[in-house]
């Protein structure tokens, strides 16, 4: 099962596209409360959104955002219908990805 959930509905003229994702996003700087030590830097860098198999978005990602992450985005020209494809990988080369239908 994937750790993304998406929602996606026309409004007017676009499509708006709702994502949750489940990941910790750890920046690498926090400390564990029992042993002290520093827990590792896991976070998604890169991701990845198609509709209708046309990439709509592609970002880069850091540490500084956070855990489980909402993203919303527009995607002017989408129809009902159409496939949406949201995709992340992170930099522990852990990769997720889901799809949805535009409502």
């Amino acid at each position: 099962m994937s750790g993304i959930r998406i929602k996606a509905a026309m409004s007017g003229d676009s499509a708006v596209i709702k994502c949750l994702m489940t990941h910790p996003m750890e920046t690498g700087f926090r400390k564990d409360a029992k042993t002290g030590q520093l827990i590792p830097a896991h976070f998604i860098n890169h991701v990845m959104a198609t509709v209708a198999d046309k990439t709509v978005l592609d970002a880069q990602w850091g540490g500084g955002i956070s855990s489980n992450p909402f993203l919303e985005f527009r995607v002017k020209g989408a129809k009902t219908g159409d496939k949406v494809v949201v995709s992340w990988e992170d930099n522990q080369g852990e990769k997720d990805s889901a799809d949805a239908t535009i409502a």
